[in-house]
């Protein structure tokens, strides 16, 4: 921990080491061993075959639902910092620890579009006429305004907003449903094997940083109370509105979506996942500190990171 006057009090690891059986370490383990893959390495050989084979409203939707993730994933790279020095002020080294990996991984999801750009469509388009008024409000305003409030607010509701902005809406709302989907279209009609793995790359990934939104948000309600879950409720049910805006206003543009895409099967899985997660989360109101950082995280760990994610 730091005083006012940045000093340091001592170190953990001089006293008592990591605690080796804590949540934030069981995903640090998880991101050593499956987070550590190359944008460089995924072979986009077959996927320019393939693009070359569209059709021009096929192509168009495909640069659409990219350049959708794209910016995405730029955003939470630029503005998830301020969470990271937050849980390093508090002086939790565990979760600073796994949460160095979230920075890089988000990172290598800006990479990987940007060498689809290159290696399968053959130039960068314009991608900000897709950003509709629903995707704005989120990505434009919400996330940087909800992250970069903790760089003058770093109390508890600030936290929780932070974490269901990114943790909940975007990764576990936007991204979880955006990727699930796009693997699935590429899937069901035999395209483009080196996106397709791409998106299991990212899926294993969010998974981990989703979990690590469910265990901070516990633990902010099971050490805050009612006031965190308040915020929490509050700020889930006033930005699933523009969540599934988005993925309206995508459909919207399209008179007929080709691949197979129905809206409905977007809305549904993102709906159930939103669910499942408030549900998760407000179980944490009957639990103590002590049960979320011990045997409860052990379940959590079980229900949000699965098949060795």
């Amino acid at each position: 921990m730091l005083t006012a006057d940045h000093q340091r009090t001592g170190f953990q690891t001089a006293k008592r080491g990591l605690n080796r059986e804590s949540f934030a370490m069981r995903l640090w383990f998880k991101a050593k061993k499956f987070g550590i893959w190359n944008p460089n390495d995924l072979d986009f050989t077959q996927d320019a075959k393939d693009w070359t084979n569209l059709s021009n409203l096929e192509q168009e939707v495909l640069v659409h639902l990219s350049g959708l993730f794209q910016a995405g994933e730029e955003s939470v790279t630029l503005d998830l910092l301020p969470l990271i020095q937050i849980i390093a002020k508090e002086g939790r080294l565990e979760e600073e620890m796994y949460l160095t990996t979230f920075l890089w991984e988000e990172a290598k999801h800006v990479d990987t579009f940007d060498r689809f750009w290159t290696a399968v469509v053959g130039h960068h388009p314009d991608l900000e006429k897709y950003h509709s008024p629903s995707y704005q409000q989120i990505f434009y305003q919400a996330l940087p305004q909800a992250l970069h409030r903790l760089e003058t607010d770093s109390s508890p509701t600030a936290q929780a907003i932070a974490s269901v902005t990114y943790n909940m809406i975007v990764e576990g709302v936007l991204a979880e449903t955006g990727y699930h989907a796009y693997g699935q279209m590429l899937e069901r009609n035999n395209l483009m094997p080196g996106m397709r793995r791409a998106m299991m790359l990212f899926k294993q990934d969010e998974s981990r940083h989703i979990a690590y939104g469910v265990h901070l948000l516990s633990r902010l309600v099971a050490e805050h109370g009612e006031p965190v879950w308040e915020v929490i409720e509050s700020q889930m049910q006033d930005l699933i509105v523009p969540a599934i805006g988005v993925i309206n206003e995508v459909f919207d543009t399209y008179p007929q979506m080709p691949f197979g895409l129905k809206a409905e099967d977007f809305i549904d899985y993102a709906f159930g996942q939103f669910q499942r997660r408030l549900e998760r989360i407000e179980k944490a109101k009957g639990l103590s500190l002590e049960q979320v950082l011990g045997t409860e995280s052990h379940a959590l760990e079980q229900a949000e990171v699965v098949n060795g994610m």
